[in-house]
């Protein structure tokens, strides 16, 4: 069930924010379903071009930024004989600080990319989550303080492109059983210590 739901993450995303480009890749693992989606949709081949070392945990819930940035470095390597000279697209589930989508873009431009463009399976996250995932505060959080533009322009991709709200909600069986104030800012409740929810409740 949830790998038919990334899928169709993946393909509404294809149909919302299509690219030019000769190959899809995921940004492995969490990712692999939704590129794969993508790739049915838009017609272009799915490449395994990103190989994860599953020996490195998550990068975006790291302490320090440089223990985020040394991380991405050995929790990714780039297949360049499948990616050399191509135009990209790479598919990711979500888009936290943007410290390791902009790590990870740098390491396929080095390893001979021409041109990425990122996919966004969900909407921008501009605001933390209170009920149970450990997500940065609202200040560290890239979509919160930035608009699409300086968010490409940060990453150093040649395009952007994020899943809407309500391709969101078109691609889950029950909408309304699901939880978004992380893309919507509107939460349930006010938060102590947070008046962004307290103005947005």
């Amino acid at each position: 069930a949830v790998d038919g739901v990334r899928r169709r993450l993946g393909r509404q995303l294809a149909q919302e924010h299509p690219a030019e480009a000769d190959c899809v890749i995921a940004v492995p693992d969490s990712s692999n379903s939704a590129a794969l989606g993508f790739a049915e949709a838009s017609g272009l081949p799915f490449e395994l071009g990103l190989i994860r070392n599953h020996y490195i945990g998550r990068t975006f819930i790291r302490p320090g930024q440089h223990s985020r940035e040394a991380g991405v470095r050995v929790k990714y390597n780039v297949v360049r004989s499948l990616l050399e000279g191509k135009r990209v697209v790479g598919v990711d589930d979500s888009v936290v600080r943007g410290t390791t989508s902009r790590k990870l873009v740098a390491l396929l431009k080095r390893a001979g990319v021409r041109e990425v463009h990122l996919r966004i399976a969900s909407p921008p996250v501009v605001g933390p989550c209170y009920y149970g995932i450990d997500t940065p505060s609202r200040e560290e959080l890239i979509a919160a303080t930035h608009g699409l533009d300086a968010i490409q322009s940060y990453l150093g991709v040649e395009s952007l492109g994020y899943l809407s709200e309500a391709g969101l909600k078109a691609s889950v069986q029950h909408p309304s059983h699901h939880c978004y104030p992380c893309f919507t800012n509107k939460y349930p409740v006010p938060v102590a210590g947070d008046p962004a929810t307290e103005a947005a409740a």
